[in-house]
């Protein structure tokens, strides 16, 4: 992703452990799930309004540490699911730093309010032809 900074993926810390799903006996022997965790304040690579910026948006993903986990298990890989990880994790920072672009408001065309204006003209002659004659 463009939005995140170099050498983040030198700070993550991975965790395994023994995953759950298919795999029959390979499953209860082999560690192949996948856990990366990465703390937001104690890194170097971000600067301080990024880190101020990731713990607002990311704050329903955080633990209390400050810790963001993200969980791969979808391989019976556990290289696979290390890189599956790590490509997740990036897509999470670069949504959360990612910058929205200013909306700028545009101008209604004359020839389009002119239509708007003369159909609604229309619209009330139909209308009032409809009514009964006024009698004094």
């Amino acid at each position: 992703m463009e939005h995140v900074p170099e050498g983040l993926i030198q700070e993550l810390e991975f965790r395994t452990s023994r995953s759950g799903g298919s795999g029959g006996q390979h499953v209860n022997k082999v560690a192949t799930k996948v856990e990366l965790v990465f703390n937001i304040m104690q890194s170097a690579v971000l600067s301080d309004t990024q880190k101020l910026k990731l713990t607002e948006r990311l704050a329903n993903r955080l633990d209390k540490s400050g810790n963001l986990h993200v969980v791969s298990q979808e391989s019976r890989s556990q290289l696979f699911n290390r890189e599956t990880a790590i490509e997740k994790f990036l897509t999470v920072i670069g949504r959360a730093l990612l910058v929205p672009k200013t909306r700028k408001p545009t101008r209604i065309p004359k020839s389009i309010i002119a239509k708007r204006l003369d159909q609604k003209k229309r619209t009330a002659e139909k209308k009032s032809a409809r009514r009964r004659p006024f009698t004094d």
